[in-house]
């Protein structure tokens, strides 16, 4: 049984609602955030990466970032650019990218389920990462940007879905990446009884995307709760959610780069892979087309490895998925990355970004190698968070990104 309840969400008043929305902070780096917020003002961004209003040199983790947040995310309520609704409530977001279409329930899932595994996770955090986003939402006193969860699709949510998109909607806008961007209230007591009775049928939820902003969440809660602040009403017991069913979801491949071949030189790399891959030169679909076949780009041109059965055959959840067989047979043993959460040599770039971005950045020298991987899909996600397993990093990637400011939960 999953907890969800509707809450009193902080948005945007409707005429800002587009120079509101921004990226998430994590798939950003400073300098882009920079440059998308340098004449925009209204941009969540000035709340999620304050950074960008300090001097460049000033740490990302420095308290002053902390204290910058603070002070935009009141500076956005002072000027009227965040309003709150005057009574809790569910809310629909739906996001079109091209002919794909996903539309979850906004509402806030309860930490409990985190912390006692009804909300599973399949990736761990990093600790550096985890701290930074914990001391934002303490300091800033509110959650700024919502977890992805995912469930077993059911029918009987759907429907509710299904209706309230019929009516207006509260915002509606494209953004300059082309991805529509619709948003639905729920204030009808019987409708919100109804989400909350169906969400307690649903056995588990899933984390998509989010790890660490769901890890903070949790983190703070414990600190308020520490503190003597508990009381399982509170909002800081609560993390805000966008919770999609699972057959709406589009995940895209999440390839590698790495910034050196380990001292081996070009033939002897090969020569290593054809011992556990069929090696193809030319392979001009550049992307796989199905699991356990890679695309490699090396001096300027792409090779097909498929991986020979005996890495895959008979091994567990873990060990079979594409991410694993690429990390325990060719990243680990011949590039000697060991560790690919801290490892500085290996970058991850995600799927939306295309084959031309692999190719960009070994063409460039920066890199010497790039590997495409054929996407993870939801079921072997759920597989693994069901067995309390956790995957490589970055083993997933989904698009479209939710839009941080458009719902955000106060802590009190």
């Amino acid at each position: 049984m999953c907890t969800v309840i509707p809450f009193k969400a902080l948005r945007p008043k409707k005429e800002f609602v587009k120079d509101v929305a921004s990226y998430p902070y994590d798939i950003l780096d400073s300098k882009e955030a920079r440059a998308l917020a340098e004449n925009n003002p209204r941009s969540f961004l000035h709340v999620v990466k304050a950074e960008i209003d300090l001097p460049e040199d000033v740490d990302l983790y420095d308290d002053r970032v902390y204290e910058m947040a603070r002070e935009n995310f009141h500076r956005f309520i002072r000027e009227g650019i965040l309003i709150q609704d005057s009574q809790p409530c569910f809310y629909v977001y739906r996001q079109r990218m091209g002919d794909h279409e996903q539309c979850g329930i906004v509402g806030c899932a309860g930490i409990d389920d985190y912390n006692t595994g009804r909300i599973r996770k399949h990736e761990l955090t990093r600790e550096d990462k985890e701290k930074d986003r914990t001391k934002h939402i303490d300091r800033v006193n509110a959650q700024t940007g919502p977890v992805f969860l995912i469930y077993r699709k059911r029918p009987s949510i759907d429907s509710i879905v299904e209706s309230v998109i019929t009516g207006r909607p509260e915002y509606d806008f494209t953004a300059d990446d082309g991805i529509v961007h619709t948003a639905w209230i729920i204030s009808d007591g019987d409708v919100i009884e109804k989400i909350r009775t169906e969400f307690q049928a649903v056995d588990a939820f899933y984390v998509a995307d989010g790890h660490h902003r769901a890890a903070s969440a949790a983190a703070v809660a414990k600190l308020r709760g520490s503190a003597g602040r508990d009381d399982e009403t509170a909002p800081f017991n609560y993390m805000l959610s966008v919770i999609f069913p699972d057959d709406q979801l589009k995940v895209l491949d999440y390839n590698r780069v790495v910034r050196d071949l380990n001292a081996l030189h070009t033939g002897e790399f090969l020569n290593r892979l054809r011992e556990d891959f069929i090696v193809v030169e030319d392979f001009e679909k550049k992307l796989p087309r199905r699991s356990h076949e890679f695309g490699m780009y090396l001096k300027g041109r792409w090779y097909g490895l498929t991986a020979k059965e005996h890495l895959y055959a008979g091994k567990d959840v873990i060990d079979q998925l594409d991410v694993s067989i690429l990390q325990l047979h060719v990243l680990a043993p011949f590039l000697g990355i060991g560790d690919p959460r801290t490892d500085e040599r290996i970058t991850f770039v995600g799927g939306i970004r295309g084959m031309a971005e692999l190719e960009r950045l070994v063409d460039s020298g920066e890199y010497a190698v790039a590997f495409s991987l054929f996407p993870t899909t939801l079921p072997e996600l759920m597989n693994v968070a069901d067995s309390s397993r956790m995957m490589p990093p970055k083993s997933t990637w989904f698009e479209p990104k939710l839009r941080s400011g458009l719902f955000v939960h106060l802590l009190e």
